[in-house]
């Protein structure tokens, strides 16, 4: 966010400018003289000065002179109520980007301001954004306020006003194709098609007719002419969902689109030209897949001009509760239910949960419980943690017969036999035994009242 320091003796200026600059979203600091600005500027870096000439001690122009020892890049600007040539020439030998008369119109002094500031190369537009990215919860339809998800929606901001190709990266569940269609809705073609497949989900006998489309008697059952999914998607984006599962063949003809801007229908003699946005998507390592020559590098560089990495949610687990708030709302809604949160120890195991499946792994689990919940409130019991069955099977080898068990049942027996052990281990001791078992205190006690174990 861009920062900027407010000087000045007067209170009432201090005051107005702190709560002007704020509503345009900067975030402002404030000095009631030289001596304390100075003092600031040692300790943090500014990206603008805005200060008063006549200040008791230390007037404006002397601390400019001993400004430019500390931060020469700070852009500066001068407020006077007694300007005259003399002044401004003195503030301009000293560095000063410009001064403006105390009485000024607020939005001369906007326009001053990002004036300095493109100069410097900050844009007022990217401090708007900074200021509702980082004290959003969401972005499009994607949540989440972690810095791996800040960053993200930074870079979509970025890129979506831009022709260029973006390659999103990450694995099963963190949202791709949210990504690609915030870049979409956030750009110049966002009143045109976005188009979406999944390369690996369309027989490769039919993905070349999917994309570039075919035209009568191509081949059995081509009656008539039919357009591809790139002509479709004329003037706006295609996403190409798991692109490192698109065959050799049609590598070679995508390369000709991405270069050319130009394909030709299956079984047809003419070029047909488009103007398409391309992003593409992939859980797979594609440098791996060029190294192994199962994937073009041409076209590799030519899809990865910008490359956008999703972190996974065990790596983002400050936005768990966030979108668990937001599922359980979501499906009581669809449910009809007035469920209003999730208890305490419940949101606490998710905490602890690695969620291999990612967010759209949270979306199920909150689905279920939501959906099997009786209270008004998410329990513990309604949800059922993959990695809960995989621990049973890893420590306890458990037959399973035909006719089936309680699965709920088995689970609470095992994590009873696991907790008794950690408290044998702990010699009775409650708090080492949340210790051993890597949980809090409060969640071992709510277990062991829960499952019944008696501590002798």
């Amino acid at each position: 966010m861009v920062k900027i320091l407010v000087v000045d003796d007067d209170q009432g200026i201090r005051d107005m400018l702190e709560i002007m600059l704020s509503r345009e979203g900067y975030e402002v600091t404030c000095a009631a003289d030289a001596n304390k600005a100075l003092s600031r500027c040692k300790k943090e870096k500014y990206d603008l000065i805005l200060t008063d000439l006549k200040m008791p001690k230390i007037d404006g122009i002397e601390f400019l002179k001993e400004l430019k020892d500390i931060c020469q890049e700070t852009m500066v600007i001068l407020m006077t109520a007694y300007a005259s040539p003399e002044t401004a020439v003195s503030a301009m030998k000293e560095g000063a980007y410009d001064y403006v008369e105390k009485g000024f119109d607020i939005e001369d002094i906007k326009t001053i301001i990002s004036s300095a500031l493109e100069k410097k190369g900050v844009k007022r537009d990217d401090a708007l954004f900074m200021k509702k990215v980082e004290d959003a919860v969401s972005f499009g339809n994607m949540i989440g306020k972690s810095k791996g998800m800040l960053k993200v929606y930074s870079i979509i901001k970025k890129v979506a006003e831009t022709p260029t190709n973006v390659l999103i990266l990450g694995e099963s569940g963190t949202g791709k194709e949210l990504v690609a269609k915030a870049i979409h809705e956030n750009s110049p073609r966002n009143n045109m098609p976005f188009v979406v497949i999944n390369c690996g989900g369309v027989p490769e006998s039919l993905l070349e007719s999917e994309l570039f489309g075919h035209v009568k008697g191509a081949f059995t059952g081509a009656y008539v002419d039919k357009p591809g999914l790139f002509e479709v998607a004329r003037g706006g984006t295609i996403f190409l969902d798991e692109i490192g599962d698109l065959p050799s063949l049609l590598q070679v003809k995508l390369l000709r689109v991405v270069q050319e801007k130009t394909f030709r229908r299956v079984g047809g003699a003419e070029d047909k030209k488009v103007d398409i946005r391309i992003i593409s998507a992939t859980n797979k390592n594609l440098e791996e897949k060029v190294n192994d020559g199962s994937f073009r590098e041409d076209l590799h560089f030519r899809l990865n001009v910008i490359p956008i990495h999703i972190p996974p949610l065990r790596e983002r687990k400050e936005d768990i509760p966030v979108l668990t708030n937001y599922f359980i709302e979501k499906y009581s809604h669809a449910f009809g239910k007035e469920i209003k949160k999730i208890s305490s120890y419940a949101l606490e195991l998710l905490m602890e949960y690695p969620f291999p499946g990612n967010v759209r792994e949270l979306e199920n689990i909150i689905e279920r419980s939501v959906a099997l919940e009786t209270s008004n409130i998410v329990l513990p019991e309604n949800l059922f943690l993959a990695g809960s069955v995989q621990a049973m099977n890893r420590f306890n080898d458990v037959d399973i017969p035909m006719a089936g068990f309680d699965l709920n049942e088995e689970l609470a027996k095992y994590e009873k036999h696991l907790i008794e052990k950690a408290l044998r281990k702990a010699k009775g001791s409650k708090t080492k035994a949340a210790e051993i078992l890597q949980v809090s205190f409060d969640s071992l006690r709510y277990r062991i009242e829960k499952l019944g174990i008696s501590i002798d």
